[in-house]
């Protein structure tokens, strides 16, 4: 499945990545998330207690040079440590870039094939098109709304292409676009 919106809007949440590393991602989880208690990792993990434990003497036989290489792993386990990292990092950058553009709008850059519905005399053949253009903050709260109710790629893009009909096609109010179709999109993103 296609996530180009979401990552857009995590890559604008954030002022550092996420650690790509499986034992950083894991050693961020016991220390910042969960505050070394075990249980708590595991339930910000969504893995049982056991292996929770298992984590964490890996990560101290780490420390103490024990051994070497990344904690051993499934990768569901591993998914499930990256979706805990991604949703706690950075949390009061998420909040202060989630109200900065709701409440001031965001540039977009985006690359994409756009369609319309036009007036007569003018075409509605897909171009493909880059575009850098200060969208309003109702359009991020309508993107940040899908997300949160966990809203499909389609959908988040029908919010977009609405956005961009209203403020870029319709810029002036001297075009007579009816509705904006994004046929496809190569890659987004935001800037608060």
């Amino acid at each position: 499945m296609s996530r180009e919106i979401d990552e857009g809007l995590e890559r604008a949440e954030r002022t550092r990545p996420i650690p790509v590393h499986l034992n950083t991602r894991v050693k961020f989880l016991w220390e910042k998330v969960a505050k070394n208690d075990t249980k708590r990792l595991a339930q910000v993990a969504g893995v049982s207690v056991r292996t929770a434990q298992r984590w964490t003497h890996a990560l101290q036989d780490l420390a103490e040079g024990e051994v070497t290489g990344e904690i051993p792993m499934t990768k569901a386990n591993a998914a499930k440590v990256e979706k805990a990292v991604r949703a706690a990092w950075q949390p009061r950058v998420k909040q202060r870039v989630r109200r900065d553009a709701v409440t001031n709008g965001f540039t977009l850059h985006i690359s994409g094939t756009f369609g319309f519905d036009a007036g007569p005399n003018s075409t509605d053949d897909p171009r493909e098109r880059l575009l850098d253009i200060r969208m309003p903050g109702s359009v991020a709260q309508a993107l940040y709304a899908a997300r949160d109710r966990g809203a499909t790629q389609a959908e988040q893009e029908e919010i977009l292409a609405d956005g961009l009909r209203d403020h870029y096609f319709r810029a002036g109010g001297g075009r007579g676009v009816a509705k904006v179709a994004l046929n496809s999109l190569n890659w987004m993103d935001l800037e608060v």
